[in-house]
């Protein structure tokens, strides 16, 4: 449900650099990803990988660089935008609104869908209200797929974390965006949880959904990435398949240490 009909790269980042304060956070970075793929954006704290999920998305504009998204320059395009173009993310920080229902909350992964029309709002015509049910329907669809059903009129605020770590992603991913950016995504979370995020991080894969994964547990990046991309002080120091960046002794220097699970 996800399939992108190209296989020429999704994303090309090309010379990304932005500095803080004259502070480097990113300096010249440049990948790709490919669609259906999963990419692994790895490094220590401080390494520049929110800062390009930032640029990203057209939350900070950088300094120099390119960003291209499905053929199209990103740098310089406001948020909104960005994401009608089909990139959806979620956040270290959950931003929930804890006193919706868990439905509602999906339901506002939909809103580039709801329409925006007023006047067919008010009037309540059966254009509307058809696609209401239409919305209704894919985001109880996607609380399905995340085991998030039967919490559908639940107030999303009473549910444990790891469930509510589970609701962030349903609603980044119930539009069928064509490049999700998950950021710390089981961060906080107990070893079960960990691995059933996983698991739905897999399953997302197969059905073919392009990723960019921003993670510190590294079990986690190794069992479902394609692909890895590590940062160290804003620069790419590595990038290639999991089992490569995982030997590679400038990775094992400037980051994994003696290969233990977390950072």
């Amino acid at each position: 449900m996800f399939a992108i009909a190209s296989d020429s790269p999704l994303l090309t980042a090309s010379g990304l650099t932005k500095h803080f304060g004259g502070v480097p956070a990113l300096e010249g970075v440049g990948y790709c990803v490919g669609p259906r793929e999963v990419t692994a954006l790895i490094g220590p704290n401080g390494a520049g990988k929110t800062t390009f999920i930032n640029c990203l998305t057209g939350l900070i504009r950088p300094d120099q660089g390119s960003i291209r998204f499905d053929g199209q320059e990103l740098v310089g395009l406001p948020s909104h935008r960005i994401a009608r173009l089909g990139i959806a993310r979620t956040f270290q920080n959950l931003r929930l609104f804890p006193r919706l229902s868990v439905l509602d909350n999906v339901l506002c992964g939909l809103s580039g869908g709801a329409g925006d029309s007023f006047l067919e709002a008010f009037l309540r015509t059966s254009a509307i209200r058809h696609r209401e049910r239409r919305l209704k329907l894919t985001a109880l669809d996607a609380l399905d797929t995340f085991g998030l059903a039967d919490y559908a009129s639940r107030v999303a605020g009473a549910l444990s974390y790891g469930d509510r770590k589970r609701l962030e992603l349903a609603r980044a991913f119930v539009s069928r965006p064509k490049l999700v950016l998950l950021d710390e995504p089981v961060a906080g979370l107990n070893a079960d949880e960990t691995e059933r995020v996983g698991a739905l991080i897999r399953q997302l894969a197969r059905a073919g959904a392009a990723m960019i994964l921003v993670e510190h547990d590294m079990d986690l990046v190794m069992s479902v990435s394609d692909h890895v991309v590590v940062l160290d002080g804003g620069r790419l120091i590595a990038e290639g398949p999991p089992a490569d960046v995982q030997k590679n002794p400038v990775v094992l220097e400037a980051y994994l240490g003696a290969m233990s699970v977390t950072a």
